[in-house]
């Protein structure tokens, strides 16, 4: 039995299939596990002296991962006097014009030690 109603007098009752509750319970599990999407990361690396064609790849494949749904990191490594150049952020601004409309930016450029970051996901 289950009490529906306790603040009624005399209070409200009902007598409940638990196996029956149960199992509905699992069956909207499932449902809401079906109907739910997982956002996966995927992440490109570059350098910061790309040639046009890899550059053209790159963006190639972030229009495939952004259209799946998926967020995509761009990595930047350095090497040497590489940083002491505004290369990075050129870059990056390179890819967002080449992207603008299909995606939004989570993080923008940051420099974690040699490298930069920057995070964005779809529009």
């Amino acid at each position: 039995m289950i009490e529906i109603s306790p603040q009624a007098v005399p209070p409200v009752c009902k007598v409940l299939d638990y196996g029956k509750y149960k199992y509905e319970m699992q069956k909207r599990k499932a449902e809401a596990k079906k109907n739910q999407k997982v956002i996966c990361i995927k992440e490109l690396k570059v350098r910061p002296m790309i040639d046009d064609h890899d550059y053209e790849v790159k963006v190639k494949q972030a229009k495939k991962f952004l259209s799946e749904g998926n967020k995509v990191k761009f990595t930047m490594r350095f090497k040497g006097r590489e940083m002491t150049n505004d290369l990075g952020k050129s870059l990056f601004t390179r890819f967002l014009d080449d992207l603008d409309g299909l995606c939004k930016i989570d993080s923008d450029p940051k420099m974690d030690g040699k490298q930069m970051m920057m995070m964005i996901s779809p529009a």
